[in-house]
Formats: structure tokens, sequence, C-alpha cells
């Protein structure tokens, strides 16, 4: 078990923050604390170089004075010697055949190799030596090398190597401890994100995920999680509503069924009886079969498995025929059912699913226009879209309904008031909002009380697919 939570603790985001962090910072501390040695080295030496520098310039002058007096020169450099000797100073000069001609200083010291064939500052036993002719007077040709020694230079570096390896180790205890502090910190909405997210299940999404007010990523995350939870909360209510309004639906008709079957089995009756009961089943059966595949279209469209077909539909001719259909049943209600002059229109298919929105439409629009009403049919181009607009001079719809008349089994049959009996299931319109939309159209309704109502179907215009032809040789060829 122990184990187990190690290993847990070791794969936790927590611990690989830390780990990160305190890798990436000892990775730029070392580089830094590196840098900065090797820079104060450059740094003295450098300026060490500069005074060996004016140093070859000093003792070339005093060639240029005094070459070839020996002992005048010997005595000069004595005297410079005795001034540096703390620094392990000296001073060689060769003739131009590369022998020694003179040395001075701390002569045990000093690099017994010849010089260099040009101007050189490097550094050979723990010495800086500078190496340079002399180019005027009668000491021309001479080589001048006057070096130091580096010891007390290398023995301050060497502190301050120490010093930066102590603010190393430092670094090293507190850059694992503040990381994981840090870390902890910075994943604490994280838990609390998870921790929420745990306790959510279907039957109880109104908690929500806290948001730290910091408008960082972990609040943009809790927001968009808030977010699908609405959404997710509100399709389940849905989902819900859905469900017991569809058995609230189901159950009506299969009472019916029951009530007509219980009554055929009281008594003996008549073959008229009960062929009359017999049709009442056969009504009863037609409206539950209705409704069925209503929901089965609308469960087909929310899976996304209803698609457009390739086949090109005149949806001019198709809303003729709907408007014929209607003809007689507006004729019977004293409703004038007018179809405007159809241009010619093609859209994508099926036809069934086409006509079912356009009928649905004219039955809304018949049912709910009073006698002596105006039911008016439109269908135009407005490339890339076919227009079908339907509009009829009924009551209206109420203002605080308009938002949820496409919503499945609402009824606004009461802010629409007509004569007759109310009927319809409040799927209509759902219906074609579904198929529309599954041909990527649109569906508007303009309406207000005592004002009728208007609804409008954008529908994208049909494109055939052109496939082109093969050349005759190539189509052999490609038969082949």
């Amino acid at each position: 078990m122990a184990s187990g939570r190690a290993e847990r603790w070791f794969r936790s985001l927590r611990f690989r923050l830390t780990f990160w962090n305190a890798a990436v910072l000892l990775l730029v501390t070392v580089a830094t604390l590196f840098g900065l040695r090797q820079a104060l080295q450059w740094t003295m030496l450098r300026e060490l170089d500069r005074f060996l520098a004016d140093d070859v310039r000093e003792v070339g002058l005093l060639l240029q004075a005094h070459y070839p007096n020996r002992a005048q020169l010997v005595a000069e450099l004595n005297l410079k010697a005795r001034s540096r000797r703390n620094e392990g100073w000296f001073v060689q000069v060769y003739l131009p055949d590369g022998r020694l001609y003179l040395a001075n200083g701390v002569g045990e010291t000093a690099p017994s190799s010849p010089p260099r064939p040009a101007r050189a500052k490097y550094s050979v036993d723990g010495l800086r030596v500078v190496e340079s002719p002399v180019t005027a007077g009668t000491a021309t040709g001479l080589i001048t090398r006057v070096g130091a020694d580096t010891r007390e230079i290398m023995q301050d570096v060497n502190r301050l190597t120490r010093l930066l390896m102590a603010a190393g180790a430092g670094v090293l205890v507190a850059a694992p401890l503040v990381g994981y502090w840090l870390a902890g910190r910075a994943i604490r909405p994280l838990s609390a994100i998870l921790e929420t997210t745990a306790r959510l299940n279907p039957d109880a999404l109104a908690e929500r995920l806290p948001l730290s007010g910091a408008g960082d990523e972990l609040d943009r995350l809790s927001t968009t999680i808030n977010g699908f939870l609405d959404r997710l909360a509100d399709h389940l209510a849905r989902q819900r509503e859905f469900v017991a309004n569809a058995a609230h639906e189901l159950r009506s008709p299969l009472a019916a069924l029951r009530g007509n079957v219980e009554v055929a089995l009281q008594r003996p009756r008549t073959q008229e009886e009960y062929r009359e009961l017999l049709g009442d089943l056969a009504d009863e059966c037609e409206a539950l079969g209705t409704l069925v595949n209503q929901l089965l279209l609308l469960a087909e469209t929310d899976a996304g498995q209803f698609r457009p077909s390739a086949e090109p539909v005149r949806l001019d001719l198709l809303t003729q025929r709907c408007v014929e259909m209607f003809a007689g049943v507006a004729e019977q209600k004293g409703v004038n059912l007018q179809a405007e002059p159809l241009a010619e229109t093609n859209v994508h298919g099926p036809t069934s699913r086409l006509r079912q929105v356009v009928l649905n439409l004219l039955d809304n629009a018949v049912k709910f226009t009073p006698s002596g009403g105006h039911v008016r049919v439109q269908v135009q181009p407005a490339s890339p879209w076919v227009e079908l607009d339907v509009s009829d001079d009924g009551p209206g719809i109420a203002a605080d309904h308009l938002p949820h008349i496409f919503d499945r089994f609402f009824r606004a049959d009461r802010a629409r008031s007509r004569e007759g009996p109310v009927t319809g299931n409040g799927l209509g319109l759902c219906i074609c909002r579904a198929i529309v939309s599954a041909h990527g159209g649109t569906i508007h309704v303009d309406s207000a009380p005592g004002k009728g109502t208007r609804v409008r179907v954008g529908l994208p215009q049909f494109v055939a697919v052109v496939t082109p032809r093969l050349p005759t040789s190539e189509a052999g060829l490609a038969a082949r």
C-alpha cells in the first residue's frame, strides 16, 4: 500500500511540476554561477594583461634607451622587479635568433621556452605572459617577455567558486521545497475542480465549479466546464420532459384502444356496432403510429443520422400538390387558400420529408385561420437559397409563446384561439425545424396577436455534382 501511495505521488501533477521547476531552476542557477565565475576570471586576467602590456612597453623603452648597455638595463630592471616581487613578476629579453639576452625577476618560475614569433598573450604553468618585439631604436628585433604569477587571481576565483557552490547548494535545497509549495498553490483550484466534478451525477447537476477570480487558464477551464454542465443539464431536462410528454401522448391513444376493447367485450353487439368499434380502433392505431413515427424521426435527427439525399426535388411542384390536397379542407372551413405563382426551384430531397414540412405548415395555417380568412403560399428562389413562405390571417401567437413554438409537445392553442376542438400533439413545428436544419436550412416564425402568422423556410438550392467525362481513348484505357 505504501508503494502504491508513493507511485501515485511520483505520478502526480504536483510532483511533476515540482521536479521540472526545480530541474530548470537548478540548471539556470548552475549555468549562471558558472558564467559568473568564468566572467570574473576573464575580467581579472584581462586586467592583468593590461598591466603586463604596459610593462612590455616600458621595458621596450628601456631597451631603446640603454641597449646594448647591459649593466644599465640590469640595474633598471632589478629596480622594477623589486617593486613587483610579491606579484611573481619577471622579465626576459631575447635576441632575434631566439637566445636569451637577459632575465630578471622571479627567474625560477619564468618559462624557459623560446618566445613566439608574434605578439602573444597566454598562460603557462600558472603564469600569465605577454610577449612583444621591439620595433624602434638600436634594440629593434629584440623580443620582450613580461609575466606575472596568477596564483592570487586563481585564489580569488576559487574563493568565489566556493561561495557560488554554497549558494548553489542552498538553491538545491530550497528549489524543491519552494517549488512543491508553489505547485500546491497552483493546483489547488484544480483539486477543487476535481472534487466538485467527482460529486456531480446526472441526477444532481446544480453544483458548479468555483472560480478564483484570477481570470487565468484554470478559471477559463472552470467556465468552460460550467458552460458544458449548463448545456448538459438543459439537455437532460429537455430529455426528461420529452420522455414524460411522449409517455403522456402515448398513454392517451393506448387508453382509448383499451377503452374501446373493454366496451366491445361488455356485451354481445351487432355487426354494425363491431364495425364502428373496429373503425375507432383503426383510427387510434393510425394516430398512435403517426406519433411513433414522429418520435422516431426526431430521434433520427437528434442522432445526426438523417441526411439530405442527392436527388433534386421540385419544391414548387411539391408545394402545389400539397396546396391541392388542402384545398378541400380549406374550402369546407371557409378559408381562402392561395398559392401565388410558384417559381421553378430545385432543392435536395428526400421528397417525403420535404412534403412533411409543407403539409405541417399548411395544416397549422388552415387550422388556426378563422372562416373568411386567407392563407397565402409562395415559393421563390433567392440564390443560393429557395424560400418557402406560408402566411395566414389567424389570431397570431403571443410574444411569450414565440420562443417555445419549436419545443417538443408545446402547444400554443390557448394563444391562437380558434373554432373547433384542439388537435395535434405539438410536434409539427419541431419536426419541421429538425428536417430543415438537417438540410442546412433555416426556419423563422413572425407573429403577433391579431396580426396573423408568417413562417419562412430557407433551403439551399440543389447543386448537381458534375463528373468530368474522359475522352474516348482514355475511357477505353480506364475500362481495360
